[in-house]
């Protein structure tokens, strides 16, 4: 493969403490240097990205694929597809899919399957428990040998406390993180949105944010007590936050991610009983919505994630309490996060941390998240100021649950490089 340059953008690596224009030399799958002013002989293909922003590729942690077993709402090609559109050059599954990947045979054909494809790294994680019936240990240590990247029952977290003990003592004993779905289900049951006066208004059953504190201060204990790396997945609470932070203070291994949806929307969204506002944890107050806010700024929420998780307009076109919970979100995940770069909550230094350098360091992977001499060449390349409006046109996934639709956004995806190649330009 020839060499590739992209010319006068600005890059933004903090793993190296770059931020200016500087030109980008690819060769084969690997970045060759990040200099000023590279002589374009150097490369066989030059690209001007002047007034564009390059950034080692996005990273999700956190998105459902459904595949296999759920092809309608996605597979692994029409998710891959969506998620280039959005920049993102790795997506970490989750592992409730039909089979559920609690064996290796669902893990390498993930791995096979999104390897044949081949628009961007897609990291399985295992299940924690066999059916995720938080039952019996999963057949963890042979899906690492396989290829997860971590464990997780995903909304199913084990409730019994000493399978998540055993669970956690030996993703620590084989150096993988445990991510948990933090909540106490006994006290959310039933519910379908934020519990408040709202809730009460629309006569819809509350889910009250004590459920998520609860769960995640159980949790973090057993993190506490294993010593193991526990990641808690879309944090929505302001207690849950204020329990992570006192955690990181003790130094227990813990990270965590935030949303796009949790830190732009509030419960008002399903006011009008929209079903593709409605998601797990649920859209909370602005209270909540600014803790979010605060909680990236200031480092205590380590990554942004999406949560992507397609379903089909006839699984959400029902009454609201009898739709699934979920929306979809590579695409969205950009210019909903550059509103915290223009609103001051994060510089685009940190945006990038989370987004790509922190996610890389979580499921330790560590050449990419980075735009280092001999790191993969993942980029991605966007135009913060460019403004779209997400039609369904513009939607690559197979479903089209989001309450962003039709809606103007800011900050489009121009490139996307996998592994030195591009998989993505818009038109």
């Amino acid at each position: 493969m020839g060499r590739l340059l992209f010319k006068g953008g600005t890059v933004v690596d903090p793993s190296q403490g770059i931020n200016g224009v500087y030109d980008v030399l690819i060769e084969g799958e690997r970045v060759v240097k990040v200099e000023k002013n590279i002589d374009s002989v150097e490369a066989e293909t030059v690209i001007d990205v002047c007034g564009l922003t390059l950034t080692p590729g996005f990273i999700d942690l956190h998105s459902h694929l459904r595949d296999p077993g759920q092809e309608w709402k996605e597979d692994i090609e029409s998710g891959s597809n969506a998620a280039v559109a959005g920049g993102f050059t790795s997506v970490c599954c989750m592992a409730n899919t039909d089979p559920v990947n609690d064996n290796p045979t669902v893990t390498r054909y993930i791995i096979e399957k999104a390897q044949k494809i081949g628009l961007c790294d897609v990291f399985p994680i295992g299940a924690i428990t066999k059916g995720l019936k938080g039952e019996e240990l999963a057949e963890i240590g042979l899906m690492v040998k396989a290829g997860i990247v971590a464990i997780s029952d995903d909304g199913e977290t084990p409730k019994d406390s000493k399978v998540l003990r055993n669970a956690m003592d030996y993703a620590r004993s084989l150096g993988i993180p445990v991510f948990t779905h933090s909540e106490d289900k006994s006290l959310s049951a039933g519910g379908h949105m934020n519990e408040g006066p709202l809730s009460s208004l629309l006569g819809i059953p509350g889910m009250p944010p004590e459920a998520e504190d609860i769960g995640t201060m159980r949790d973090i204990l057993i993190a506490k007590l294993t010593g193991a790396h526990i990641h808690v997945c879309h944090v929505s609470s302001r207690g849950a936050l204020q329990i992570i932070e006192s955690a990181k203070q003790e130094g227990v291994r813990v990270t965590c991610e935030i949303t796009p949806h949790h830190f732009t929307l509030t419960e008002d969204a399903v006011r009008e009983f929209n079903t593709n506002a409605k998601m797990c944890p649920p859209l909370r107050t602005e209270e909540h919505v600014e803790a979010c806010r605060n909680a990236l700024k200031t480092g205590v929420a380590d990554a942004i994630a999406t949560d992507h998780a397609p379903h089909s307009e006839d699984e959400k076109l029902v009454e609201f309490c009898q739709a699934p919970f979920g929306i979809i979100g590579f695409q969205t995940a950009l210019p909903l996060s550059l509103n915290l770069v223009r609103e001051g909550y994060l510089t685009l230094e940190q945006l990038v941390e989370k987004l790509s350098v922190n996610p890389a360091k979580i499921i330790r992977k560590g050449d990419i998240g980075t735009l280092k001499p001999g790191a993969r060449a993942n980029i991605t390349v966007f135009d913060p100021e460019e403004e779209f409006t997400l039609t369904k046109d513009l939607i690559k996934s197979k479903s089209f649950n989001t309450p962003f639709l039709n809606q103007r956004l800011k900050g489009a995806v121009k490139f996307t490089v996998y592994s030195g190649k591009i998989v993505y330009k818009s038109v």
